[in-house]
């Protein structure tokens, strides 16, 4: 074998592993470049993309920019609210669809993509008229984008609880009613605890969806201010390096609760 042959030998060996690492890389750096702005001192630049010194006061003072921390606080109150109520519903409607036949049930499947599919701009508006026709024109604030996260959310955890309910082995819990459990019993100590993973994860999907959006925020928040709305807002004078440590904040949650739950379900395979 010759040497070119062998060269191209090992690239096709390695060709998949470093189209992975590149697709990483490609997802990390932005993060890595927000955990570095976290730590920036641009106080005496305009260009606010420059990292100019190293500081600790972003991570000191993170509520310094007016505003800001309300807006933070917001956004996690409407997330977790959101995330609350859709991944309950959510996660009845999946139950529903996966495991009883009913009139209508191929098209209940089909419709539940729509809000998937669809631009945000046009669920945005549609909700928004919605709102107005409903009365609620002059009242846009908190309880109108509440539901329209929840709306959106909920497509997100139906097809994720869906897909966790469509790999469980049923015969699992037929088992367990032969060795006499009621139905009820073994909901709650097999089913449950096997379709958890996947709940969770529409959970943490739902949360990061809601606290990240903006063009459904904005069409239905009326005076309301959230996280993305704020940084949109001060976009237009420069962006203050308090926002990169917000960023950074959620980032090192989302991870740890991943990991979290990586460990948990190892230790329960395990045993």
């Amino acid at each position: 074998m010759t040497g070119l042959q062998r060269a191209g030998r090992w690239i096709g060996e390695h060709l998949v592993l470093a189209a992975g690492l590149l697709v990483l890389v490609y997802m990390f750096v932005p993060i890595a470049v927000v955990m570095l702005m976290s730590f920036n001192d641009n106080s005496k630049s305009r260009n606010v993309y420059a990292f100019r010194d190293f500081t600790w006061n972003n991570w000191a003072n993170p509520c310094r920019p007016d505003g800001m921390c309300e807006a933070v606080v917001r956004s996690i109150e409407i997330g977790l609210l959101a995330t609350l109520v859709a991944t309950l519903l959510g996660s009845l409607a999946a139950f529903g669809l996966v495991r009883h036949n009913f009139a209508g049930r191929s098209i209940a499947n089909t419709v539940i993509f729509l809000p998937m599919a669809s631009p945000e701009i046009v669920m945005g508006s549609s909700l928004l008229a919605l709102f107005v026709a409903g009365g609620f024109g002059g009242r846009l604030g908190f309880v109108t984008i509440f539901i329209a996260h929840v709306m959106f959310c909920l497509s997100f955890v139906i097809v994720t609880v869906k897909a966790r309910l469509a790999g469980l082995d049923e015969n699992l819990e037929q088992a367990a009613m032969d060795l006499y459990a009621s139905e009820w019993t073994t909901f709650w100590r097999v089913t449950f605890p096997l379709v958890f993973p996947g709940i969770a994860a529409a959970a943490l999907l739902s949360f990061s969806l809601s606290f990240d959006d903006f063009i459904i925020t904005n069409l239905n928040a009326g005076q309301t201010v959230t996280f993305p709305m704020f940084v949109w807002g001060v976009a237009q004078r420069g962006i203050p390096m308090q926002v990169n440590v917000v960023g950074t904040v959620m980032f090192l949650i989302s991870l740890f609760l991943v990991l979290g739950n990586m460990l948990v379900t190892r230790k329960r395979a395990a045993a």
